[in-house]
Order: structure tokens, then sequence, then C-alpha cells
């Protein structure tokens, strides 16, 4: 039997337009709070089109040295130009970005996952250190 972990792609965000782009400190101060913004296609633009579309953004973060993964935020895009009209004559188009503040009080490493319609689960990661 598969494990998910098999279908999940990852790769450089300054070419491929599907994997979450993190941006935050590289170091925090011990249970402040910090903002973590996440997106697709910082480099290479994704689209945002009825057939092709980004549908959700989660956010993990791992404790250094800890057995279980923290799910810090989830954030799902609706909107992409349906319309009883037809595909992409609708008013209204979500943006494939997601902010949360969060505080710790220990190292670990954040996992942004973003799932696109046609190609599936993406993952990137980015350590936090904390002082």
């Amino acid at each position: 039997m598969a494990e998910i972990s098999q279908y999940i792609q990852s790769a450089d965000w300054k070419t491929e337009k599907h994997v979450p782009v993190i941006e935050c400190p590289a170091k925090v101060k011990a249970d402040e709070l910090f903002q973590v913004k996440v997106t697709l296609g910082k480099e290479v633009a994704h689209p945002n089109t009825t057939e092709h579309h980004i549908g959700w953004i989660s956010l993990y973060f791992h404790v250094q040295g800890g057995k279980f993964i923290q799910h810090v935020a989830h954030v799902e895009f609706k909107a992409h130009g349906e319309s009883t009209e037809g595909p992409n004559k609708g008013p209204v188009y979500t943006y494939h970005e997601a902010v949360a503040s969060m505080r710790t009080s220990r190292s670990g490493t954040l996992h942004a996952v973003a799932y696109c319609n046609i190609h599936g689960l993406w993952e990137s990661s980015k350590e936090i250190a904390v002082s």
C-alpha cells in the first residue's frame, strides 16, 4: 500500500511554480509573536483559473527533537472565476497566499504543503532558530 508521502513533491521555488515559499524570520525570540507568509509562484507565476488553481495551503511546525508535528494553519481558496456563465467568467478570484502569526519557545522547522488541483501536493520547509 502506498503512503501519502510518496505523492508529495518538492523542488526549487525559483524554478517551479507549485512549491510553497515560506517567508518569515530565520531567528525569533522565544515566545514572541512572528508572522509567517506562504505563497506560490514567487518567481514563476501559478495560474488561478477555474481549470488550474491552488486549492489550499497548510502550515506545520516540527519542534527540534520532538516526536510530533503541530498543525499551525490551513487556508482554503474557493473563488477561481467560476460562474453560471462558464469557467473564468466569474467576478472573483482568490490569490494563493496564506499569512499566520505564531510563537514558539523552541527551535524547529516550518513545513508548508500546498495542493494544486492538477499537479497535486507540493512541500517546502524552513528552519526557525529560537533565542
